[in-house]
């Protein structure tokens, strides 16, 4: 179930209307400008709501000063979520988990290629240039997790965070909202498998070490280059790959159980970086790895190809041909089982060579088991009665 009231909903369009009204030149600026590329953004573009059934289109001609723009281009807007729920679930066997936390919805890191991209237009908004710049909070997420835990319905199992936006992305170094949904995780002792790009995650290595003397933590660092000139474009305002294997030696040292999560390999692109990625991040301390092929639902497909004419021409025909080549003749494929992995032979040459390269570093292919065993009810009544 999707949160964010349809009252929400309304009231936004609403005083986007009334602002319109006022200022009918301004409501063209917002869109004019989202065709253009903007510096360390990922999406060139902010495509219609798939949802709406109309959209404007702007005039070119008109120029108006951005800073009539309620939501500027290059600048991030927080709104509150308003959520009465934190835990969601799902049934797809493609996944390692079956529930999960997500404090923000859309996310700043920007990245070109995110599946949870159309998530957006659930909310009313684009999967483009909005998702990276208009990030919803729910700051009543460690409130809702305690209660959450504390029903008696509650069947102790991992929590993915997060499965769908980075649980440390830059807002979070202000909000810390993951921070304290991790105090909730240790109290209940909750285990939870944590997936980021951001070295923030080293702030919460007191938290990360409370959970792991109960075997209830493991942290997947995400890497998809050690090319800091192709991150900046693909992934603008993710930590750079030298930031990552630190993040890595970091919470090794720490005897955190962490690994790396190739995601996405890029068949054209990125594919050929899988032994040196794997080396590398065994050479940090990483433990274990997964890998994911890349998927493009939605108008994905249409920001990623944009991108790809932007910054990557040369490569763009090449790239494009092998994604399809390992999904049988198109962009994306919903199936499960095969729209993380693909099929064909590019997809089994990814395959294979992460095997080897996991082989070949000592590396398992899967991470350590997680334990509920541990779970206790009520954590601040035990520690009273303790006391």
């Amino acid at each position: 179930m999707f949160s964010v009231t349809a009252r929400w909903r309304h009231r936004r369009i609403a005083d986007a209307t009334r602002h319109a009204a006022a200022n009918p030149q301004a409501a063209l600026s917002s869109k004019a400008s989202d065709s253009r590329p903007l510096r360390s953004r990922g999406a060139g573009l902010n495509p219609p709501n798939r949802f709406d059934s109309v959209h404007q289109d702007p005039d070119s001609e008109i120029d108006v000063s951005p800073d009539d723009d309620p939501f500027p281009p290059d600048l991030t807007t927080y709104l509150k979520d308003h959520s009465e729920t934190i835990i969601t679930y799902n049934d797809s066997p493609d996944v390692g988990f079956d529930a999960g936390i997500n404090v923000y919805r859309g996310c700043e890191h920007g990245c070109v290629y995110c599946y949870a991209r159309p998530t957006h237009e659930f909310l009313g908004f684009s999967s483009g240039l909005d998702f990276e710049r208009k990030i919803l909070i729910k700051e009543k997420a460690p409130l809702l997790l305690r209660h959450e835990l504390s029903q008696k319905k509650w069947r102790p199992q991992v929590l993915a965070m997060s499965g769908v936006t980075d649980p440390y992305q830059p807002i979070e170094r202000k909000k810390q909202l993951t921070r304290q949904c991790l105090k909730v995780l240790a109290d209940f002792r909750n285990p939870v498998g944590i997936i980021t790009k951001n070295q923030l995650i080293t702030r919460d290595i007191d938290l990360l070490q409370e959970l792991n003397q109960f075997s209830a933590v493991a942290v997947f660092i995400s890497l998809t280059t050690l090319n800091s000139n192709l991150r900046r474009r693909m992934e603008p305002r993710t930590a750079p790959p030298e930031a990552r294997l630190r993040t890595i030696e970091a919470l090794a040292k720490n005897g955190i159980p962490v690994g790396t999560l190739l995601a996405p390999i890029i068949p054209g692109l990125t594919d050929h970086e899988i032994p040196s990625l794997i080396a590398r991040a065994r050479d940090a301390g990483a433990g274990f790895a997964g890998h994911v092929i890349l998927r493009l639902p939605y108008q994905v497909k249409d920001l990623f190809e944009n991108w790809l004419q932007e910054h990557f021409p040369d490569e763009r025909d090449k790239v494009i041909n092998r994604l399809k080549s390992i999904r049988s003749g198109a962009l994306n494929s919903g199936e499960f089982g095969k729209r993380m992995r693909g099929e064909g032979i590019f997809a089994d040459q990814i395959h294979q060579l992460f095997k080897v390269s996991c082989r070949k570093a000592g590396i398992l292919h899967h991470h350590p088991k997680l334990s509920a065993a541990h779970f206790r009810t009520n954590p601040s009544q035990l520690d009273l009665f303790i006391r």
